[in-house]
């Protein structure tokens, strides 16, 4: 028999077809080529020198990698998996988690994806301006990131500081084309970037003078050199901003209308949201947690008219922190203290896991506390990190339940144990995907399970912990109440009747909130700049809590919540359409 006869008389056979997981790996590959601050958050060391291309062009290669890789998801077919059953360490049992793993893997990319196309179709990356979500601050935040540890690290932050202000002009080729197309971005985030840009130029030299001080003395000049040209670039994106852009923008409401809305709200936090049944939660939750603050402010000044005044009490005569130093060891203490009292009780915390530092952010950001991952290896830690916002003395009301959040049980405990099974999951589901919802949501039930663990039973800390739950209500309020301009209902204690502009938003998170009102202003040009954020803490936090009900009851007796835990931690990211369901059958 030739040859042909043969090759003829045998049918090809089908390539396999590609696992999600392998899409998804093949997807971070090239992701980290175009946007190295991904790259140095996971780990990757050949990133540390470089910073993305914030241009339209790069933009469009950042989506035409999306939709390709949509595209190859798509044709893998039938995805794999009934509802697997997940042991208390996140192995699982036979071939399940397996066919969940990949289930999981396929749902975040598609949704994730999705959700990013839509934000880049609809032109909101180019009018990307935020106190905190902006491509100003993941270049700053990919330089906090960079390894310093010896003369290898310093001449690729060398690198990494000379790249700023191409990278910067960049951005600034989006604002530019964002204004051309008729999408500019609101005027009180034009303002305030140009307050922090002036703030991280106007001190001591600048902050990046001031971040390279702590390099060698063997390359002292190379990096003095560094720093001056990322402050150059740094300086001539301030002076567009407030030249060109900002001119640009008058008349441009801060509030962006339903369909914005429900794009950012989608990439925010995974749900196609509706947005009426969101409001009226959140204005539940204020009623709820505003009984609970009245009987708590009883007890910690007794004849308080407002719980806000016990606050405001607490601020001049309850326990408090003295000095920037103090505060930053106090709070480790109480990380680490925590992670003692939960590990081996409520969790089981792996050893890599167990290590998280306190740290003062640098000036020149938002005003609220936030954490920033482990690289995948944990070469770099988790970290939480304090704005001081000019204050020496600390509080401690207002920080317990905040670190709970920031650190352990909440941002650490989740987005560690997720680099800790970065073998197991994709880098997708661990280091890249993650729904901000998801995230933070988290974060708050880290909070109430603290309070429902005794953790938060002094009264100065219990108020202080529902103070914080009083703002995540008030932001779901406020932040839907202002974009799509709600009706402020007949049951509000503050203009009933009404309707919501950014002003009364302002002045109804003022009245219900015991921070500085710098704070507050800071925190409402954030809602402004990133709608559909904001909601996502309450949001998140009741899929969380649903999720655990759901399990207990299907379990019964044999509900077991350190199993429940870890299962919960050891799924990935996924977006709070997938959540709830996921953590039902854990």
């Amino acid at each position: 028999m030739s040859d042909a006869t043969n090759a003829q008389s045998v049918p090809p056979q089908p390539s396999p077809l590609p696992l999600p997981r392998r899409i998804a790996d093949a997807y971070v590959d090239a992701l980290v080529v175009l946007d190295p601050v991904t790259g140095t958050m996971l780990g990757d060391r050949g990133s540390h020198g470089a910073l993305p291309d914030f241009s339209p062009d790069g933009g469009d290669q950042i989506a035409a990698l999306a939709g390709d890789t949509l595209r190859r998801l798509a044709g893998t077919g039938q995805l794999p998996g009934a509802d697997a059953d997940i042991d208390a360490g996140g192995t699982g049992t036979g071939g399940g988690t397996d066919a969940a793993v990949e289930r999981n893997c396929a749902r975040l990319l598609r949704e994730r994806l999705t959700a990013e196309l839509a934000m880049h179709e609809t032109g909101e990356t180019l009018r990307s301006l935020s106190t905190i979500y902006s491509p100003v601050h993941r270049v700053r935040t990919a330089l906090l990131l960079t390894p310093t540890k010896d003369a290898e690290d310093w001449r690729a932050a060398a690198a990494r500081l000379r790249a700023v202000p191409a990278s910067l002009e960049s951005y600034r080729a989006s604002l530019a084309e964002g204004l051309r197309r008729g999408l500019p971005g609101g005027p009180a985030q034009v303002t305030t970037m140009i307050e922090q840009l002036d703030e991280w130029l106007g001190v001591r030299g600048g902050w990046f003078a001031r971040f390279t001080a702590a390099g060698p003395a063997s390359l002292r000049t190379e990096l003095d050199s560094a720093a001056r040209q990322a402050a150059d670039g740094a300086a001539r994106l301030r002076d567009w901003l407030r030249e060109v852009y900002g001119p640009g923008t008058e008349g441009t409401p801060d509030v962006v209308g339903r369909e914005r809305y429900a794009v950012c709200a989608r990439h925010f936090t995974g749900l196609d949201l509706d947005p009426d049944e969101a409001y009226e939660y959140g204005w539940s939750e204020f009623h709820r947690v505003l009984g609970e603050m009245r009987t708590e402010a009883a007890k910690v000044l007794p004849g308080a008219p407002t719980p806000w005044a016990a606050l405001k009490h607490l601020d001049t005569h309850g326990h408090a922190v003295e000095g920037e130093e103090a505060v930053r060891a106090w709070l480790q203490e109480l990380m680490d203290e925590t992670i003692g009292r939960l590990d081996g009780t409520h969790f089981d915390i792996a050893e890599p896991v167990r290590r998280v530092e306190s740290r003062i952010a640098p000036a020149g950001g938002g005003a609220a506390p936030y954490y920033t991952a482990p690289s995948q290896d944990f070469s770099r830690p988790g970290r939480t990190w304090l704005p001081t916002m000019g204050r020496t003395r600390f509080p401690t009301y207002e920080l317990v339940a905040t670190w709970y959040h920031e650190g352990v049980p909440g941002h650490h405990l989740q987005l560690a144990q997720w680099a800790h099974l970065s073998g197991r999951l994709s880098r997708y589901q661990t280091g890249v995907g993650s729904v901000s919802a998801n995230t933070e949501g988290w974060a708050l039930y880290a909070e109430r399970l603290m309070d429902e663990l005794g953790f938060l039973a002094h009264p100065e800390h219990r108020l202080g912990y529902l103070d914080l739950q009083m703002m995540r209500a008030v932001r779901v309020v406020i932040d839907l109440g202002m974009h799509l301009g709600l009706d402020i209902p007949a049951h509000s204690p503050f203009h009933p009747g009404g309707r919501w502009t950014p002003q009364l938003a302002g002045e109804f998170l003022a009245a219900h909130s015991g921070r500085p009102d710098a704070f507050v202003r800071n925190e409402l040009i954030r809602y402004q700049g990133a709608p559909g954020q904001a909601i996502g803490y309450k949001l998140g936090e009741r899929a969380w809590l649903r999720g655990r009900e759901a399990a207990r009851t299907a379990r019964g007796r044999d509900f077991d919540l350190k199993r429940w835990h870890m299962a919960a931690l050891s799924q990935g990211s996924l977006g709070l359409a997938d959540l709830e369901a996921e953590l039902a059958v854990l």
